[in-house]
């Protein structure tokens, strides 16, 4: 794509009730090559992605036993290489990319050199967020010169695009500047008081420029439904997109809610005791996610985002029963 900013705001703002999909990736783990990441996007560009998301995987930190016995904490970043993969998915398969920036992990002049990087690329979309906590931490640490919000690197990808680097000092020849959407929780970010609360943050991220919103992956429409009546309400207007991620795995009935909030509908969990393996939990998952699918298109939500970490194949078969259904045309190349 020439102008990738124009032709995602059209996607997203769409008015002509055509149906898009998009879908989020991990970088490779550090020494594995490209091979298995593209095999998994060749898997699903045939239909027709509007976007690919790349998330972004800062150090993390592990524990190693000493030869006196005492564990040792070091610091180790398992997943490098997102702004790389980015322009790598984008040249080799002309999709526009969305890349992670997080706070996590990352000091201001950090981020400013990703900027930059991205920029000479001409990857002009991004997705800002704080990243996760650690795992040991009870509560989010910023990087020592970091951020400890998204608003702040908001803030921070606004002064960019204005011209303005972290030191105050002035770009000589400002580039094109970023686009960006942010995160949204429908049964709210775990470190939220309320739902109240953590819309109010939303709204505070529209209105310093974020120009659309990607949910946490949820099993209830419904939910989801009411997410967004109560953001209209509180004047969020961007693009509300809902994530989704097949259900792959028995236990992912008791791993899904610890590790992304989020509940398990009575009818999912019910169907999900009755399946005897793990294979009938994947096909339980893909039909639920269909039906997901087919009700939010139904609900005028035409730009529907998966997941598909450990559930690519699962995607892959959501997708050809969506098309098969008629609701989204197939690439016929």
């Amino acid at each position: 794509m020439d102008n990738n900013i124009t032709y995602i705001k059209q996607i997203l703002n769409d008015e002509t009730g055509e149906k898009h999909f998009s879908f989020e990736v991990l970088p490779p783990l550090k020494g594995s090559g490209t091979a298995s990441l593209f095999r998994n996007i060749d898997q699903l560009k045939e239909f027709n992605p509007s976007f690919i998301n790349i998330t972004t995987h800062h150090s993390e930190f592990v524990y190693h036993e000493r030869e006196d016995g005492l564990l040792e904490r070091q610091s180790v970043r398992r997943r490098p290489g997102t702004v790389a993969i980015a322009a790598a998915i984008q040249q080799r398969y002309g999709i526009p990319v969305i890349p992670h920036v997080i706070c996590s992990g990352a000091t201001k002049e950090d981020i400013e050199y990703e900027l930059l990087d991205l920029q000479f690329l001409g990857i002009e979309n991004l997705m800002l967020l704080r990243g996760d906590k650690a795992r040991e931490d009870r509560f989010f640490t910023p990087t020592e010169g970091g951020h400890s919000h998204t608003t702040e690197l908001i803030e921070q990808v606004n002064s960019f695009n204005e011209g303005i680097f972290t030191d105050g000092s002035t770009m000589k020849h400002p580039g094109k500047p970023f686009v960006y959407g942010v995160a949204c929780y429908p049964e709210k970010h775990e470190e939220a008081p309320n739902l109240e609360q953590d819309l109010r943050y939303l709204k505070q991220k529209q209105d310093l420029g974020a120009t659309f919103a990607v949910t946490q992956l949820f099993y209830d429409n419904e939910k989801f439904y009411n997410f967004v009546d109560q953001a209209r309400k509180m004047g969020v207007t961007i693009p509300i997109i809902p994530g989704i991620k097949p259900f792959a795995k028995l236990s992912q009935l008791h791993v899904v809610p610890k590790t992304f909030h989020c509940d398990i509908p009575e009818e999912l969990a019910g169907l999900a005791l009755l399946c005897k393996t793990d294979e009938e939990a994947r096909l339980l998952g893909i039909e639920w996610a269909v039906r997901q699918v087919k009700d939010l298109y139904a609900h005028g939500f035409n730009n529907v985002h998966f997941y598909t970490v450990s559930a690519v194949s699962s995607v892959h078969e959501v997708m050809k029963r969506i098309v098969e259904s008629g609701l989204l045309q197939q690439n016929s190349k």
